[in-house]
């Protein structure tokens, strides 16, 4: 049983391998310029990751994270909106509640 479960762990890290070898290396100076995402950005890129992360497989130019960013605040914006932190969520979503 071990065995076979260490076999899926250097299947799974052979094909990360693989499909991350292939990556390409992008410049970042040309995106740096511009408008600077800050908290409420953070929060709006944070609540469309999913369907970012989905479009990524099919388009080159879609990104989850931007790169102009005024720092932290766009972090924890970002967080807040993808649920990073269970803020949006509780025990009871989706259970009974107890009295």
């Amino acid at each position: 049983m071990k065995t076979h479960r260490i076999f899926h762990w250097v299947l799974l890290v052979f094909v990360l391998f693989v499909l991350t070898s292939c990556a390409q290396r992008e410049l970042v100076e040309p995106c740096l310029q511009g408008h600077t995402y800050g908290f409420w950005g953070g929060l709006l890129h944070g609540f469309i990751a999913p369907f970012d992360l989905i479009a990524m497989l099919f388009y080159d130019d879609v990104v989850v994270y931007a790169d102009n960013t005024n720092g932290a605040w766009y972090t924890i914006g970002f967080l807040l909106g993808s649920g990073g932190w269970g803020i949006f969520g509780g025990k009871t979503l989706g259970g009974k509640k107890k009295h």
